[in-house]
């Protein structure tokens, strides 16, 4: 389950289905159509659900290259942007300016108002807090008895209760924004679904808005009503910003921990590494690395489209061609990282893709990095008998997202 190698003879594709199904005999390898293609000198194409054909950019180096490059453009209303889903699609022409969808200069003065509360000393001034609430969601797991779903019990609600604590929402909504946040963010949802869970999610965030403005706090969306206030922002767009960050952050991080511990069950080597370290804050800061390079858990790529012909290697990327660089498959590329297939504690991998890279890198990585590395030492110190309930290949396994991760995930102890 923790290892996937290609032969000599495994020939990249010309077109790749994608997103491509993985193997579901080891779930945590890049699909094989994919990783060949990072070994080939071309690169292929990929069909996406609209039926049309994309580039598809999963060499390192490549990808390194292109994210810094200004001929690549985020904006997602152009005719022939590589949209993740139809129902992205469809909102994408009604989304306001953000930083997700706009570029220099627009996206570094936008970028710049957003940016403070996700800075490393904001983030790290949170740290007790997040430990504090770890600490206190494993105490109310190993009060009771296994087995438990350790989705629902811990990898769950840590990084909802901060990001809604972050943004000042109530957490008492947690079920509405959790099933809307999946929903908006899952390939299989119909346009009804999604245009749903768009109104769902917007009245909570309108609502808690509407009391910010009113009555600010110490929290994210009480700095963005002030820039409201202030005429540095529209109202809209402190909307969308607010709901992109309560999506964002706790998705993608719930999924981290999920995949994170059964991948470190499934490779007892690593975990008793990690064992080993666990007091060592550095060390377990390099472990979180290659566990995020490992696993990749974003599975759809990172998406832009071309403002002017670009060359890359054997190919040219014409303007108003759409590309997606698929960063899973670059974290395994073997030129950049050696036996990618394996999981190694001890690797360098910081300077992994797994937040993108360039102007674009995920606003809230600092934050996601100290949750994955106070839950993972917690988990590793005050759980040692830590052990799956169920066979590894029962495992349930989530794919219908931007990011894969568990539908659950039965533990003992």
């Amino acid at each position: 389950m923790t290892d996937t190698t290609l032969s000599d003879a495994d020939r990249a594709p010309d077109v790749v289905d994608y997103p491509t199904p993985r193997d579901p005999r080891c779930p945590f390898a890049q699909p094989a159509d994919v990783l060949a293609t990072t070994g080939s000198d071309r690169m292929a194409r990929a069909r996406i659900w609209d039926g049309s054909t994309p580039w598809l950019v999963t060499k390192y180096a490549d990808q390194h290259a292109l994210l810094t490059d200004p001929r690549l453009s985020i904006d997602e209303k152009r005719e022939g942007y590589p949209h993740m889903t139809r129902g992205r699609s469809v909102s994408a022409q009604h989304t306001p300016p953000l930083i997700t969808n706009t570029d220099a200069p627009e996206h570094t003065r936008m970028r710049r108002t957003v940016n403070l509360p996700f800075t490393v000393k904001r983030i790290e001034a949170m740290r007790p807090r997040i430990q504090e609430l770890v600490d206190g969601l494993l105490d109310e797991m190993l009060a009771g008895s296994g087995p438990v779903d350790l989705v629902q019990a811990f990898a769950l609600p840590v990084p909802t209760i901060v990001i809604t604590e972050m943004l000042g929402m109530d957490y008492g909504n947690r079920e509405d924004f959790q099933h809307a946040s999946h929903t908006l963010v899952s390939h299989d949802a119909t346009d009804e679904e999604h245009a749903a869970a768009g109104a769902v999610l917007g009245g909570h965030v309108a609502a808690a808005m509407e009391a910010k403005m009113a009555q600010p706090a110490d929290d994210v969306m009480s700095e963005l009503a002030a820039r409201v206030q202030a005429g540095e922002m529209t109202m809209r767009g402190a909307l969308s910003m607010s709901t992109a960050i309560l999506i964002a952050g706790h998705e993608t991080s719930a999924s981290m921990i999920a995949l994170g511990t059964l991948a470190l069950l499934e490779n007892p080597d690593q975990l008793e590494y990690f064992r080993s370290i666990v007091d060592d804050p550095k060390a377990v800061a390099g472990a979180v690395e290659e566990l995020l390079r490992y696993l990749s858990i974003v599975h759809t790529g990172v998406r832009r489209i071309a403002n002017e012909d670009i060359e890359v290697g054997g190919d040219v990327i014409r303007k108003d061609e759409g590309v997606i660089l698929d960063v899973a498959a670059a974290n395994w590329d073997t030129a950049q990282y050696p036996e990618p297939g394996r999981l190694d504690l001890t690797r360098a991998a910081r300077s992994h893709h797994a937040f993108g890279y360039g102007a674009h890198q995920c606003l809230g990585q600092t934050l996601a990095r100290v949750e994955l590395q106070e839950a993972f030492r917690a988990l590793v110190r005050r759980v040692p008998t830590l052990r799956l309930a169920i066979p590894a290949r029962d495992v349930d396994f989530a794919y219908e997202g931007v990011a894969y991760g568990l539908h659950s995930l039965p533990v003992t102890w």
